[in-house]
């Protein structure tokens, strides 16, 4: 085992058992002293519970290498505890106890994410081996884990918050590419992390001490884009009063950050393929080549291979920045991440508004743990930075969290249109308050709401000025 596994498992009670921890759950006193017995003969450290509660107040005190849970128990079930277990711990092991008539509903518990079950009477040399099996496959994927966090504290990876295995993926993937001078195309939904992951390449590349420049590249207009990307001479356009430097002078000898760059039009995509193949281009209205050395990381969510087949996307363009492609889970597939993400957010939002940190209850924490987050990180990030803003007291509780989130409606509705309304007009009404409605949810962040829109934020901009939407200040909360 590691180093880092070794300290890991140092706990606040002691050295850890060198056969393994087993927590023991059976409401039978008889079961639950026969299986200590037999299983501290054999060197294991065993915890008993006489019930789900309890055994589950004690996984939350420290860690066990394998939990022994009966399937039927009072309140509770086992089924039930262990639907818990595997939300707040998926890699514990689970060997479920059951008595004679009962293997089917074992085997479905398996199903459900049981290591295995074990029969009343149980075979004691059977049931060690599944036993020495079962944290076995424990210590082993802990060693992987903290091999794996460990290589997280050697790079500069404090702001990416995870341990499930998509994100232990993106971690070694960051690692490998990070030292190379190749384009890295990040794709993945609106709020998922990308100029987060984008930041992590570049302070870990031999770049980290030159520029890191990002640029959203749907936020503004072609020829806005251009002059910001490639500067302009005094006169090349009305506003041109003097020469301004551009963002791949800027980032000469760094890292320039391309977002959204699906976005872009087809001639401004033809001068990015340039500068990626000759590492030079001319100011706006200039005659003269600069050259750069520019590292180009881009990223999109949308899917650049279908846009290619449409005609929107440069075919040459893509295969190079298609070059190293990391894709970034969306937080509904790594759901096990959302109680780390939770306490990094409520220590940042906690710190920057002076206030003691909060715990979220475990009445909080289920419906955090059951959305789906279609906003993914972010939105996460918004409703954890308004609970802590509107808490009075050290817990963050259910009634703190959005109405959206806990499927107590909307604050959008549909109302009966006038009788002398026209189809246009109720069209207009309708799309006035649809982007209301999100402009609220995101705080009034029209980048934030466009992406969650999948449009760009021009378009939204238009779309805000035609239907006379009021823009309110930003706040927090």
């Amino acid at each position: 085992m590691s180093e880092a596994a070794v300290i890991s498992r140092g706990m606040a009670n002691g050295s850890p058992s060198p056969a393994g921890s087993v927590l023991i759950i059976d409401d039978e006193a008889e079961i639950r002293e026969s299986l200590q017995t037999l299983l501290e003969m054999e060197g294991f450290e065993i915890e008993t519970a006489v019930s789900g509660e309890d055994g589950i107040a004690q996984m939350a005190d420290r860690p066990f290498d394998l939990v022994l849970l009966d399937l039927t128990l009072p309140g509770r079930n086992g089924m039930e505890i262990l639907s818990e277990i595997r939300t707040h711990d998926p890699r514990l092991p689970v060997i479920m106890i059951t008595a004679y008539g009962t293997v089917e509903n074992a085997v479905r518990a398996m199903q459900s994410g049981a290591a295995n079950f074990v029969q009343k009477p149980w075979d004691n040399e059977k049931l060690l081996a599944d036993v020495r099996a079962a944290v076995g496959w424990r210590r082993a994927e802990e060693e992987n884990v903290q091999l794996k966090r460990a290589l997280k504290q050697r790079y500069n990876f404090e702001n990416i918050v995870g341990k499930s295995e998509p994100m232990l993926k993106i971690f070694d993937l960051v690692a490998q590419v990070a030292n190379s001078r190749s384009t890295v195309l990040l794709q993945g939904e609106s709020g998922t992390g990308k100029e987060v992951i984008a930041k992590a390449i570049h302070l870990n590349s031999p770049r980290r001490d030159k520029p890191f420049v990002p640029v959203n590249t749907g936020s503004m207009p072609t020829d806005l884009l251009e002059s910001t990307l490639f500067g302009h001479v005094k006169g090349a356009f009305t506003s041109a009063i003097a020469s301004k430097k551009g963002l791949f002078e800027v980032a000469d000898k760094g890292t320039l950050f391309l977002d959204e760059i699906a976005t872009m039009g087809l001639e401004t995509q033809a001068k990015i393929l340039r500068v990626l193949q000759d590492r030079r281009f001319m100011h706006l209205g200039g005659i003269q080549e600069i050259q750069v050395d520019v590292r180009i990381i881009a990223a999109t969510n949308i899917d650049l291979r279908h846009m290619v087949r449409e005609g929107r996307f440069r075919e040459d363009l893509f295969y190079r920045l298609n070059v190293i492609t990391v894709e970034l889970p969306p937080l509904r597939q790594r759901k096990e991440d959302i109680p780390l993400l939770v306490e990094f957010f409520l220590r940042k939002y906690a710190e920057e508004n002076g206030r003691t940190v909060p715990h979220v209850t475990p009445e909080a924490l289920r419906p955090l743990m059951a959305y789906s987050w279609p906003g993914n990180v972010r939105e996460l990030e918004n409703v954890i930075e308004r609970a802590v803003v509107l808490s009075s007291g050290p817990e963050i509780s259910v009634d703190l969290l959005p109405d959206s989130l806990m499927g107590r409606g909307s604050s959008l509705t549909l109302h009966d249109p006038p009788s002398d309304a026209s189809l246009f007009e109720i069209v207009e009404d309708v799309e006035r308050r649809v982007i209301t409605d999100m402009l609220e949810r995101c705080n009034w962040n029209q980048t934030e709401a466009a992406e969650r829109f999948h449009v760009p934020l021009s378009t939204l901009n238009q779309k805000i000025r035609r239907l006379n939407i009021e823009i309110k200040k930003k706040g927090r909360g």
